[in-house]
């Protein structure tokens, strides 16, 4: 795999978690464009990330029929 690939992911995550998401699972996949005539491998990098939010004291869920209690 290529260095600067697996840089550009290291630098992806980082712009995540600095906006306060955990990083839950990451994948890249490293390949030839079937659609470019050029030899110069793409990627392509999933980010799974979690991110709680504070409930702002609004109880109207809690009677929703979706909420387990």
């Amino acid at each position: 795999m290529d260095e600067d690939m697996l840089a550009d992911q290291r630098r992806l995550v980082e712009l995540v978690e600095a906006e306060g998401w955990d990083v839950t699972d990451l994948e890249i996949s490293a390949y030839d464009s079937p659609w470019a005539d050029e030899d110069d491998p793409e990627a392509t990098v999933t980010i799974t990330a979690r991110k709680p939010y504070e409930n702002e004291g609004d109880d109207e869920d809690e009677d929703s029929p979706y909420r387990l209690k």
